[in-house]
């Protein structure tokens, strides 16, 4: 059996951070908590990015509030998805009850209900701020994610955003895309992009409008337009607190494709416009990308490498990148290898496929003086997690069974009173709520198709006065030519019968010499 003090003792040293940091929980041996093992996560490494994994129920919800809750404490602005609309709690303090006080006392720090700042965001706009974006933003990658489209199809999609790049025409909406499109595809573009860019066939066209109309018919082309939202809104603070923003995605989970997709979409906005700031003190907001399964399934060879850059690059400008899925398998091995900081909730053996994902999971630790990982991994209660996180050096922690601290704040949805409270006192529900209707690339393509229609107009009408100032027909009637041939006929004989006459005088008068 291992040693208590040896545990603590490493416990204490490989978490020992120098900086500013959160508590997990305390360390877990031969089923005895330990407080005096507590296990921290520096906020300095938390933008080395992250995985919190397990089955159904073991509580990787609550990791994600309790991480969310000290963030903000910190002052640090969080990022969340909320899948079934049950984290708006976090704006309400929690309500004291035997099990909280016991876990918290059991990890050392007495149970203290909090409430934190919230915004609410929905993609509907039916349960919160609406948060939108441009095509133009969510670029031809994302956009064929979403649409389920091929490579072939996609490079369609790159093409015509090349052209409207190169043409200054504003992508907003879906309006814009079929409009382009089509002018592109069977209009007057269809010549002109050509040499450029290449033809765009019919059939490539029609695959991809049908696809838009058919995510129209669904309500969800809302989520497409002006007024965009600005990813600065994220970095909020008030009263020393960073906000805590929870996209709402209850009402279209139907669409993880979509909402995934969308995720990513403002990881690349984040990726694309914020500084570099190389490694901080603390991150500058951390985003947690919960059921991000779904954001891999299906995904095209183009999508991952878009990924994969992203999370590469993105701790350079201060952001940390949370991935909450069920198994690590979840998450592609290169996407994977860049998570430095792991909470692992329990798995379940029920079948060989979940035998076989639990082989490759314990594969990922390193080995431990205090455990047998796969017997961990299946044992562990709800709450517990085994962790392993990098320390101040970049180097990673003991492996630790770790029993987490309670959340503070409510562990389920408020309200309707104080869900709508928030969203009507928020700034920004004025700035966001209408949609705003600029010009844009639809009506640049009609203007163009106004002029196309007036020069054909001109040109008909040109040709038409043409045709109207030409000479008019000499064609003859039947007596004019029987006339016409009459004088021919009598010009002709009169000059036979001229000519026998100057014969004869001729020849008269040669003879009487």
């Amino acid at each position: 059996m291992a040693n208590k003090e040896q545990f603590i003792e490493k416990v204490q040293t490989s978490y020992n951070p120098k900086g500013a940091f959160i508590y997990l929980g305390a360390g877990i041996l031969n089923g005895e908590i330990l407080a005096e093992a507590k296990v921290n996560l520096a906020l300095k490494m938390m933008n080395r990015h992250g995985l919190i994994a397990g089955a159904t129920g073991t509580g990787k919800t609550r990791t994600l509030q309790l991480i969310a809750e000290q963030l903000s404490d910190a002052a640090v602005p969080v990022f969340m998805l909320d899948v079934k609309g049950d984290l708006s709690g976090l704006a309400v303090p929690g309500v004291t009850n035997q099990a909280l006080l016991d876990r918290g006392n059991a990890v050392g720090i007495p149970f203290e209900p909090a409430s934190f700042p919230v915004e609410l965001y929905s993609l509907s706009g039916n349960k919160g701020i609406p948060m939108r974006i441009t095509i133009d933003d969510f670029g031809p990658v994302l956009l064929g994610r979403i649409l389920e489209l091929n490579e072939t199809q996609t490079g369609v999609l790159a093409a015509m955003f090349k052209y409207a790049q190169d043409h200054q025409m504003p992508l907003i909406d879906f309006a814009d895309a079929k409009k382009l499109l089509t002018y592109l595809s069977d209009g007057p573009g269809s010549e002109e992009i050509k040499n450029d860019y290449g033809k765009i066939s019919s059939a490539s066209s029609g695959t991809i409008l049908r696809k838009i109309v058919a995510l129209e018919q669904q309500g969800l082309a809302h989520i497409f337009g002006e007024k965009e939202f600005d990813i600065n809104d994220l970095f909020q603070k008030i009263d020393g607190k960073g906000i805590i923003s929870l996209l709402n995605i209850s009402d279209v989970q139907d669409q993880p494709v979509l909402y995934s997709t969308f995720l990513l979409s403002l990881l690349a906005q984040l990726f694309k416009n914020m500084p570099e700031v190389g490694d901080l003190d603390k991150p500058k907001l951390v985003f947690f990308f919960d059921e991000a399964h779904l954001l891999f399934n299906g995904a095209s060879k183009a999508f991952l490498t878009q990924v994969d850059q992203i999370i590469r690059l993105i701790r350079s400008k201060g952001i940390g990148v949370f991935f909450c899925t069920q198994s690590p398998t979840d998450v592609p091995e290169s996407v994977l290898a860049q998570l430095g900081n792991r909470v692992q909730h329990a798995l379940r053996a029920f079948t060989p496929n979940d035998a076989e994902n639990l082989k490759k999971t314990v594969r990922t630790y390193p080995k431990s003086d205090f455990y047998e990982i796969d017997q961990v991994l299946t044992s562990l209660g709800t709450g517990q997690a085994l962790i392993t996180v990098l320390n101040d050096k970049g180097i990673p922690t003991e492996v630790v069974a770790t029993h987490l601290v309670p959340a503070r704040a409510i562990m389920g949805p408020a309200d309707d009173a104080t869900v709508n409270q928030i969203i009507n006192q928020s700034d920004l529900k004025a700035k966001y709520q209408e949609r705003q209707e600029n010009r844009s690339a639809a009506e640049m393509i009609d203007e163009k198709m106004q002029v196309v229609q007036q020069e054909e107009e001109r040109a008909a009408a040109e040709k038409e006065a043409a045709k109207n100032d030409r000479p008019t027909s000499r064609r003859q009637t039947p007596l004019e030519a029987a006339q016409r041939t009459a004088t021919t006929t009598l010009a002709r004989e009169g000059v036979k019968l001229l000519g026998k006459l100057a014969t004869g005088l001729l020849n008269a008068f040669l003879k009487k010499k």
